[in-house]
Order: C-alpha cells, then sequence, then structure tokens
C-alpha cells in the first residue's frame, strides 16, 4: 500500500525530515514519482485513487492469502488496512455493525466516522481493543484528515518519510519508501497512532510524551528519527482543535 499526503494538511514530524536527503546521492522523489514506482513494481494487480493535489492512496491486491491486505471507502472516508482482527465480530456488534458484511477496513472507517462525530471514546481506547496484527491509514475527504495506526506486536510493517515536496509519505514497502524518501524516512512506531491534527501518540501509553530519536544509517549518515515514548515525560491533557477530530482528541480515562 501506499499513501501520499500534502503537508499543508497532514503535518507530519518535523524530524522525520533529514538534511541530509539533499545532500547524499539520491535525492528525494516527488509524490508523482513514487506513486509512478509503486504502481510500477505491481503492473496486474495495483490501483490507485488522487484526491486532488491533496492526497493519494494505491493499494495492491496481496498475492499471498496469508498477508491480510483490505482497501474500502465508504461516505468520503477510505482505509487501506493490513492485518486481521481476531475479535472483529464482537468489533462489529459494538459498532452497529451486525447483520452487515463487514471486513477490517470498513469496521475501522464506522468506527472513526462514529467516534468523529460524537466521540463517546477517546481513540487510544478504541486502538487498545483491538485483538490483532494491524496497520491501517484512514483519508477523511470531509475534513480532509488522517489517521494512522500500527499494532503492539509489530507483525505489520509500516514507515513513513518525506517527499520532495514536503508530503508525507505512508507505505508498508520499505523499498519504495526509500526511493521516494531518500534519508528522510523512519519505521512508524508500534503501539502508536498519528492524527493530522494532533500529531503522534501513544496508545499504549497515552499520558505520555513521544520523544523522536535520531536514526543513523550504516554509512553514519542522520536518517529520519525513531520515535519512543517518553516515560519521565507526561502529557496534562490532549488539547481538542475542532469537532472533526474530537474522537482522536479526546482526553484519555
Amino acid at each position: 500500500m501506499l499513501a501520499i499526503f500534502q503537508k499543508t494538511f497532514a503535518h507530519p514530524p518535523a524530524e522525520l525530515n533529514s538534511p541530509a536527503s539533499n545532500l547524499s546521492g539520491k535525492t528525494p522523489k516527488l509524490p508523482g514519482e513514487t506513486l509512478s514506482d509503486f504502481l510500477s513494481n505491481h503492473p496486474d494487480s495495483a490501483f490507485s485513487m488522487s484526491f486532488s493535489d491533496s492526497a493519494v492512496l494505491a493499494f495492491a491486491r496481496p498475492e499471498n492469502s496469508h498477508r491480510p491486505r483490505l482497501f474500502s471507502g465508504i461516505d468520503g472516508i477510505y482505509c487501506v488496512f493490513l492485518g486481521a482482527l481476531n475479535n472483529l465480530c464482537d468489533l462489529n456488534k459494538q459498532y452497529g455493525l451486525s447483520g452487515k458484511s463487514s471486513n477490517e477496513a470498513m469496521f475501522v472507517i464506522e468506527a472513526y466516522r462514529t467516534l468523529r462525530d460524537r466521540g463517546p471514546y477517546p481513540a487510544d481506547q478504541v486502538l487498545r481493543g483491538l485483538d490483532g496484527s494491524f496497520a491501517f491509514v484512514v483519508y477523511d475527504t470531509q475534513t480532509s484528515s488522517v489517521f494512522a495506526a500500527l499494532g503492539s506486536d509489530g507483525a505489520e510493517s509500516l514507515y513513513w518519510g518525506i517527499a520532495a515536496d514536503g508530503s508525507v509519505v505512508m507505505s508498508d514497502d520499505i523499498k519504495i519508501i526509500k526511493q521516494g524518501c531518500a534519508k528522510s524516512f523512519a519505521p512508524f512506531p508500534t503501539g502508536c497512532m498519528f492524527h493530522s491534527e494532533s500529531g503522534l501518540m501513544s496508545f499504549e501509553h497515552p499520558k505520555n510524551k513521544m520523544k523522536a530519536m535520531q536514526r543513523i544509517d550504516s554509512e553514519g549518515v542522520l536518517c529520519g528519527a525513531n520515535f519512543k515514548v517518553d516515560a519521565c515525560s507526561k502529557i496534562n491533557s490532549i488539547p481538542r482543535r475542532g469537532s472533526e477530530a474530537n474522537w482522536s482528541l479526546s482526553n484519555s480515562s
């Protein structure tokens, strides 16, 4: 999968952008070039959707049934989901999807929409209730919001980086990320979620701030940043910046 979001609304962490990207032999690519690379790598199984100049989502149908990959879109909300949830049936009942044909991507969309509009639970509580291995990226066209998360067990991979124009690039394909972002990339941290309004936070430890740790590659060059939970730094409250993101920004219990 591949997701690219314009920097003006995605607001990726500044630490992802390495100054070495413009000094090394390989420089970051523009989003269109990275999209072309992805589609070329999957000529018979990939498709893409562009949303004006704001976002691009690309998806390749899985060749291996042991690595579930799903893409869904409902009412202007799109989700790419990697992995599987062991408690999907229970979650469907909780969110009123009983009796409907639903998969993990559709569930995430429904949960996102419910919590965005009504905000009955904080997002970290919802994500801690997911039993399974997962990574997902959601794009909400109504609010131009991005929401992404990676499960705690590390069974699924997700990487993110910065393109030549400052856009944030997300993919489970490390080669695509390296080619498109040069030195400005990092693994997405496990047990964490990112929202374009509230930024990066741990859903396992929502009261703790995240800390950027410099990444040095095998060539001794600064290469983006790893993000870790800062056990010594607490968040007093998570600010609310608009009703469209309430479910992501609600205070944790």
